[in-house]
């Protein structure tokens, strides 16, 4: 980071001293201005241009390491990671929520891709493990305002995915959920998929019944419609 870097860096509030200055770094290191292999300055030179001490830079390069975002070396520099190689999957709030244009668009069909994958597949689990489990996921309420739809729709998916059994998966689910509340997903993205109430009634019926094929079929019917509308 270059002098004039630093120079460009705003005190932050003193109440959230820590995860300003984390969102800021993080920021630079996503949008690339902050390259694999680049050092970053030392605690003292970011807490004099974030005119915070040094134990919030502390906190924020801790949390940027433990997201696997910079490598710290005891009595070196500490240097930025190729974040798509050591990061996981907890980065994708953050990622979404800092892309913008073309970036944004690539990056949430990447997202329906995931959400596809995981759900098909969570569906056909459910059925084949515990398909009593699906007679507790209800549709969503077409009559309801759309935010408490949309939080419908994430419990009827909680449900299946809570019975596959699979706790990557359900790890999985936890992180697009908290990008969706979190803000940096706009569930009306999935408007198609939440106010198909029928949709999800054969779904659930499917894996009620056992039925682990169909309950595939069914669960990609759905879900790849947010993924064909993302798709050129």
């Amino acid at each position: 980071m270059t002098a004039a870097a630093l120079a460009s860096i705003a005190p932050v509030e003193r109440r959230l001293v820590s995860e300003a200055v984390f969102d800021h770094l993080l920021g630079r290191v996503l949008d690339g201005s902050l390259a694999p292999g680049d050092p970053l300055p030392s605690e003292r030179a970011l807490g004099e241009a974030f005119a915070v001490n040094r134990h919030a830079v502390r906190e924020a390069l801790k949390r940027l390491q433990q997201a696997g975002l910079v490598q710290v070396a005891q009595g070196g520099a500490t240097r930025v990671l190729d974040w798509r190689r050591s990061a996981g999957l907890d980065l994708l709030t953050g990622l979404v929520a800092s892309a913008r244009g073309p970036q944004r668009r690539t990056l949430m069909r990447d997202v329906a891709e995931l959400r596809a994958g995981v759900g098909v597949d969570a569906a056909r689990r459910c059925a084949e493990r515990t398909p009593a489990a699906a007679r507790a996921a209800a549709p969503v309420d077409p009559g309801a305002p759309f935010p408490e739809r949309a939080e419908a729709y994430v419990a009827f998916w909680e449900t299946l995915v809570d019975g596959a059994a699979n706790v990557a998966y359900r790890l999985a689910f936890n992180t697009l959920v908290a990008a969706q509340r979190e803000g940096a997903i706009d569930p009306h993205l999935y408007a198609g998929e939440i106010d198909d109430a029928p949709a999800q009634r054969a779904l659930a019926a499917a894996v009620a019944a056992g039925d682990g094929a169909q309950s595939e079929r069914l669960a990609a019917a759905l879900l790849e419609r947010t993924l064909e509308a993302l798709t050129p």
